[in-house]
């Protein structure tokens, strides 16, 4: 083997070499210190203005209760309707029926005057008017009278008396005879009047002797010429049902003198 000798080692550096090596050492440390510190700076930042706006957030309502529901009780079963008792109710006996009834006649004479009434008293008696029983009787038990059993207040009025001229389906009328003579010592003095005369007209037509009534006369011998010419005068009789019947009359008479 062959042994090389090494080279023995150069001993020391230059100066310039050393220098530059402290300088570039020393800037290196101090370049990053520098950026070191830098970095731990922060540059402060302004404040941001934010529009906050509030609102007002309606609560929920809570929600409805739940219906429950309610089952329908079963239907109680109806009670029986108790029996009422028995009561014996007393038989009353049906009133007897009266025994007749009575018709109004209309009257022969009127009278002019009012009469006294007595309001204490009853003047009829109503059931003498119920049309039941024998007409012309009344209901305490009296039969009496012109009808026969069954007979309506109707026939028995045609028998009893006359009828006015509101009842009759067709009144008296004069038809002939004479009128009243004028008295000569009236005519003479130029003095006319007027009588108003009631009288009945019977089935006949003629006037019913007796029943005449001078109701209103201006003069006493305007009365009498009118009593003289009634029995002379005709009239075609009242009639009901095409029946001739009694009619009550109020007719006037006029005097006047012609000029």
């Amino acid at each position: 083997m062959r042994l090389l000798e090494s080279q023995p080692e150069k001993k020391g550096r230059s100066v310039g070499g050393t220098l530059f090596s402290i300088i570039l050492h020393v800037s290196i440390i101090f370049l990053a210190v520098f950026a070191t510190a830098r970095a731990g700076v922060r540059k402060a930042e302004k404040p941001k203005e934010e529009k906050v706006s509030f609102v007002e957030v309606k609560k929920e309502e809570p929600p409805p209760p739940k219906k429950v529901e309610q089952k329908p009780e079963p239907p109680k079963p109806k009670k029986a309707a108790p029996t009422p008792p028995k009561v014996d109710v007393p038989k009353v006996a049906n009133p007897a029926p009266p025994q007749g009834f009575k018709v109004v006649a209309p009257p022969i004479n009127i009278p002019t005057k009012l009469p006294t009434i007595d309001l204490s008293k009853a003047i009829t008696n109503e059931a003498d008017f119920s049309g039941k029983g024998v007409a012309g009787g009344s209901a305490t038990g009296v039969k009496g009278g012109t009808g026969k059993e069954g007979d309506t207040g109707k026939e028995a009025g045609e028998k009893q008396g006359p009828y006015f001229e509101f009842q009759v389906e067709k009144p008296v009328e004069k038809i002939g005879g004479d009128a009243p003579d004028y008295p000569s010592s009236l005519r003479d003095a130029g003095v006319e009047g007027q009588v108003l005369a009631q009288f009945v007209v019977g089935e006949n037509g003629r006037y019913q002797g007796g029943t005449l009534k001078i109701l209103n006369s201006s003069n006493p011998a305007f009365s009498a010429a009118v009593k003289d010419a009634l029995p002379r005068m005709k009239f075609s009789a009242a009639q009901i049902g095409g029946k001739k019947v009694a009619q009550l009359v109020q007719m006037p008479f006029m005097f006047n003198i012609k000029k």
